[in-house]
Order: structure tokens, then C-alpha cells, then sequence
């Protein structure tokens, strides 16, 4: 089989270069990465703690985004990949150098700071849409009935008949990539609902109709085109590039956003991927990853408990597998106590009391921080200006610091968007470049169905297991992807790497009975089911 391109850019294992002076700024002699300054202390962020998780706290306007901007470029700078959601559009700025303007530069010298050495972050640009960066999928059967049920805005009764389907599918070998392959399933499923009652249980016609329009608003909102293959290959968000400094990924969500619940289990299944496919690392010296989960509270609102329970267990975990997780919402309120009390590294920015409620907020936000005898935490909330914030970070032995009062420091890269032509340019060079661009539309559930609804006489049962030509299908897909690799001569570079990732893709969707069982989604294995193998 032809090797993938070698990246150009980046290499998983290149240590970072001891001349990145790009770092130098963000950095304490004591290895701390630079994350605010109360003059004359400097707070900085142990990179050996960088995977007990954080919390980003604030009103809106107050200074989260920068924040944000600065702790990703920081981990950047001392190689570790970062990933982060970019809602509002404007966080493709660490891309670029900043650019020191006579205002800055004097709240620079006010506030005590070194002058930073201006760079910009090596950076992949993400879009499920495939309109501001790379197409990000995955298949159907890889985000798995449990998240598609939470997508779909099911109820019990519906999420058991998704199950359901899925199950029917696993033992006629039909692969569920994208929607149509769904939507396939779900019509053979109710039109055949009586020959699959006594093997199944009762399917109610009411509860597949429910799933079919909810999946029709899906599409309309777009998301069809987040499935299908190739799928997302995690690995190459885990990249640095030839100085060592690990690149950000910046996911396009601003058009994103305007589905909340799209927004919300697509970072979920996001985080779970990463949880499954990872190795345990015990406490590395510095994170394999960084995720930085913005608009948090949409994660958790309207959640069912058990769906709490997992994503509180997943992010207990998950640090073993040195990823850290920090995440952005504006109180400390929005994130359950269970997962806010795993949050190390906290950085409070102003809050706003103009309600009783608001002042409940702001005194719940105040308790969640480590008390400081010389600092009346719940008071100042109320008092900080833009740029300042509450900062408790982790020492050496993972103990949180006593609150201190402190001004953020400013990024060394630009504050704001990139323009369009610098994307372009970003994409062009990019380390996935021509990898994700073009879908691939297999022989799946959707070509098989149709094709034996049109060869099959109107009153033949459905044969179980599939046809015994086809091999169960999936063994026929691997077959056909790995034989057009093998056997085509004098394909492009581009073309090869395409190809690799939707055999990788295919590879992927197989479990342990091949050609018999689709892999259940990744959080199967958190939610109760099998891991896969």
C-alpha cells in the first residue's frame, strides 16, 4: 500500500526547538507559561498541569476571547497541539503576528509586561461546513445511536428504536455512513416492521416517522454534510510543525452555533474520539493536547443525567490520557459541580450583577474560587475592568493558588479575524491540504437497499444477514477500497493521501465480527457499551 505523504509542516514527535523564540515572551524562567501579571507576581501555568482541565469565566465583552488566545498560543508555543472552537470568528488572529499600535504598546508598559516577541501560531482550519477551513466528518455509524438520539432530539421511546435500527443493520452488514444511508435504513426498517417484531421487539411506525423528521431538520440545517468519509482522522489534530510548536486547530463555528444542540455533540463526540483512541500517558511534562470547549454551557443544558454522569466521567479520565480540557462559558455555574470540581486552572473575568439572581450567580462564581484572606473575591467579580480577571492556577504538587487579582497578558498575535485571502493561503499550506476536501460515497446501506427494493419481487421477505454474494458488505468495501489503492498506478501525491484516509475511514467502521458488526459510536464505550476493539 502506497505510504501517506510525509506533512510537510509537522511531525507528531518533533521535540520544540530550543531557538522558537516565538515563546519567549510567554514564557517564565521557570518554565511557566505567562497567563497574567499582578504586578510584581507573574502567573504562570505549569505545562506539567496543563491537563487537570481549566475553566474560562465571564461577561460577555469582559475579555474571554483573548484569554482564551493567549493560553492557546502559549501551548502552542511549548508543542502542544491546541484545539478550539472559533464562535465568534475572530480567534484565526493567532494565526497572524500582532501588530504593537502606540495604545498598545503603552497599556503594555503600564501593566509591567515584557514587549512580546510578535508571532503568529501554525494553524489547520476546520469547518463542518467545509466553507472556512477543511470538511470535518464522520459516519453515521461512528457518532453512534447514543449521540444521534441527542441530536435528533429523541425521547426514550425513540432512542430504543434507533437502537434498534442500528442493531438491524449490524447483522445484515449494512453500513450507515451518511444520511441517506440512515434515512434507507429507517424506511426498510418501517416497511418491514412486522417481519422484524419477533426478533426485535415492537417498532412503532409513530417513533420511525418521529426520527425521519428529525433527521429532515437536520439536513436543512446542514449537518448531512457532516456525515459521511472520509472520516476525521484524530491523529492530525495531534501535529506540531518543523520548530516544534504544536499546531492550533481552529474550528469555524459561528455559522455552527446557530444549531446549538449540532454545536454541542459534535464537540462531544469530538472529545469522545479522543477518549477512545488514545493511549494512557499517566501525567506527561506537558499535555498531548489541549481543548478548548467554548459556549460550555450548551454541553449540559438540557442533558438527560446519565449523558451528565458520562461526560463527568470522561473528563476524569481523559487527563490520564494527557488531554486537557478547558472550558469557556460565561459563570462557573453553567458546568455541573461534578466536572467544575475537576476544572485546576481557573481564570475569572468580570461578572455583572443588575438582578437578584445575577448577585446569586456572582456569589455561587466567588465560592468556586480559592479563597485569599487579603481579597474580597465575590466584591471585586463585580469590579473588574476589561482584560482583568481572577486567576488561581495550579502549583507543583496540583494544589489550586490562592486567587489573585491580576490583568491578562496580551497575545503575541493579532487580535481579531484573518482575512479572506489570508485563509486561503492558510488552507493552501495546510497539513491536510487535498486530504479532506473531496467526499467519497461508497456502496453503503443506502445503495444496497435501493438496489434490492428494485430486484426483489414486492412480497419477498427481506434475506437476513444480506445477500450471500455480497460478502455482508463491509468485507466488500475494504475489499473494493483496498484493491483501487493497490491496484491504480500513477496517482497524484494528493490523490493518494485522499484515497489512504477513506480506506482508513473504512478500516475504522469495521468491529469485531468483520463484515458483520458496524462499530457502535465512540461514546458506546462510555455510556456502558463494548469498547471497540
Amino acid at each position: 500500500m502506497p505510504q501517506k505523504p510525509v506533512l510537510p509542516q509537522a511531525s507528531p514527535s518533533t521535540p520544540p526547538s530550543a531557538s522558537a523564540g516565538a515563546a519567549s515572551s510567554a514564557h517564565e524562567p521557570g518554565g511557566r507559561l505567562v497567563i497574567a501579571r499582578n504586578d510584581p507576581h507573574v502567573l504562570g501555568l505549569l505545562p506539567a498541569m496543563g491537563n487537570r482541565h481549566g475553566l474560562i469565566t465571564g461577561a460577555t465583552g469582559t475579555g474571554k476571547t483573548v484569554t482564551l488566545q493567549v493560553m492557546a498560543q502559549a501551548f502552542s508555543d511549548v508543542g502542544v497541539p491546541v484545539f478550539l472552537a472559533d464562535v465568534k470568528g475572530d480567534l484565526t488572529g493567532i494565526t497572524q503576528p500582532g501588530v504593537e499600535t502606540p495604545k498598545l504598546k503603552e497599556r503594555i508598559a503600564n501593566l509591567g509586561f515584557d514587549t512580546p516577541d510578535w508571532h503568529g501560531s501554525p494553524a489547520t482550519l476546520w469547518d463542518v461546513f467545509g466553507e472556512q477551513g477543511h470538511p470535518v466528518r464522520a459516519t453515521v455509524s461512528d457518532l453512534g445511536p447514543l449521540l444521534l438520539s441527542r441530536l435528533l432530539g429523541l425521547n426514550e421511546t425513540q432512542t430504543g428504536v434507533l437502537n434498534l435500527v442500528f442493531k438491524i443493520a449490524d447483522d445484515r452488514g449494512l453500513l450507515l455512513l451518511d444520511s441517506k444511508d440512515l434515512r434507507a435504513m429507517l424506511q426498510h426498517v418501517g416497511d418491514n416492521a412486522s417481519t422484524f417484531t419477533t426478533q426485535y421487539g415492537n417498532i412503532s411506525a409513530a417513533s420511525v416517522g418521529a426520527i425521519q423528521r428529525g433527521l429532515l431538520t437536520l439536513e436543512q440545517q446542514g449537518a448531512d454534510k457532516f456525515f459521511g468519509e472520509p472520516m476525521l482522522n484524530i491523529e492530525d489534530f495531534m501535529q506540531t510543525d518543523v520548530q516544534g510548536r504544536g499546531i492550533v486547530n481552529i474550528l469555524a463555528a459561528d455559522k455552527l452555533l446557530a444549531a446549538p444542540r449540532i454545536y454541542a455533540t459534535f464537540l462531544l463526540w469530538l472529545l469522545a474520539e479522543l477518549f477512545e483512541r488514545l493511549p494512557e500517558v499517566g501525567d506527561p511534562d506537558k499535555p498531548k493536547l489541549v481543548f478548548f470547549f467554548d459556549e460550555a454551557h450548551l454541553l449540559f443544558n438540557e442533558a438527560p443525567k446519565p449523558l451528565l454522569e458520562r461526560i463527568e466521567q470522561m473528563v476524569r479520565l481523559i487527563r490520564s490520557k494527557g488531554v486537557g480540557v478547558y472550558f469557556v462559558t460565561q459563570n462557573p455555574v453553567d458546568v455541573p459541580d461534578t466536572v467544575l470540581g475537576q476544572l485546576g486552572n481557573r481564570v475569572q473575568h468580570a461578572l455583572r450583577a443588575y438582578s437578584p439572581r445575577d448577585q446569586k450567580a456572582v456569589k455561587v462564581a466567588a465560592q468556586t474560587m480559592r479563597a485569599n484572606p487579603a481579597l474580597d473575591i465575590e466584591t471585586v467579580i463585580g469590579e473588574l475592568g476589561v482584560g482583568e480577571a481572577l486567576v488561581s492556577l495550579l502549583d507543583e504538587k496540583g494544589r489550586p493558588a490562592v486567587t489573585e487579582r491580576a490583568y491578562v497578558a496580551p497575545p503575541a498575535s493579532r487580535i481579531g479575524p484573518i482575512t479572506p485571502q489570508e485563509r486561503t493561503a492558510l488552507m493552501a499550506t495546510s497539513l491536510v491540504a487535498g486530504v479532506y476536501e473531496n467526499a467519497v460515497d461508497r456502496e453503503s446501506a443506502y445503495e444496497k437497499l435501493v438496489g434490492r427494493t428494485q430486484t426483489r419481487q414486492p412480497d419477498e421477505p427481506p434475506v437476513p444477514g444480506g445477500s450471500p454474494a455480497s460478502g455482508g458488505g463491509l468485507l466488500d468495501a475494504v475489499k473494493d477500497s483496498l484493491g483501487g489503492l493497490l491496484g491504480g498506478a500513477g496517482g497524484s501525491r494528493s490523490k493518494d493521501t485522499a484515497v489512504e484516509a477513506m480506506v482508513k475511514s473504512t478500516v475504522r467502521t469495521i468491529g469485531s465480527q468483520l463484515g458483520r458488526e458496524i462499530v457502535r459510536g465512540v461514546l458506546g464505550s462510555i455510556l456502558g457499551g463494548n469498547k471497540r476493539r
